[in-house]
């Protein structure tokens, strides 16, 4: 196997795999908190780090029929989430691209800016 190549992302606050810690997503990238996934809510975000995509499927949600893609942590190989890559009602155009990252398989960290006198 190859080596592994994770991106580090800086920001104050960032969104890591519960896991392995690997940097998922900075706080700018949040859209919405008002998600529901397999193990509870769930966040989506504009862009997401240090992930893979699995395969493509079709999964019917409340929210009507989608095209999505689990994706995995790149370090630990977890689930983490899915990604949005088409919504077929048109309602629902607004996630495609867009990934849902579950709050029980994340987690938030507060980064401390210290000013130096």
């Amino acid at each position: 196997m190859g080596r592994l190549f994770k991106t580090y992302l800086s920001g104050n606050v960032l969104y890591t795999c519960s896991q392995c810690s690997t940097h998922l997503a900075l706080h700018n990238q949040l859209i919405s908190t008002s998600f529901h996934g397999r193990t509870g809510r769930a966040y989506l975000f504009s862009k997401v780090a240090n992930v893979a995509l699995g395969p493509l499927e079709e999964r019917i949600f409340t929210t009507g029929l989608h095209s999505v893609c689990d994706i995995y942590c790149i370090c630990c190989h977890s689930n983490v989430g899915w990604y949005y890559k088409e919504a077929y009602e048109e309602s629902q155009k607004y996630k495609e691209g867009k990934f849902i990252v579950e709050k029980a398989l994340m987690r938030k960290s507060t980064m401390e800016i210290s000013e130096d006198s």
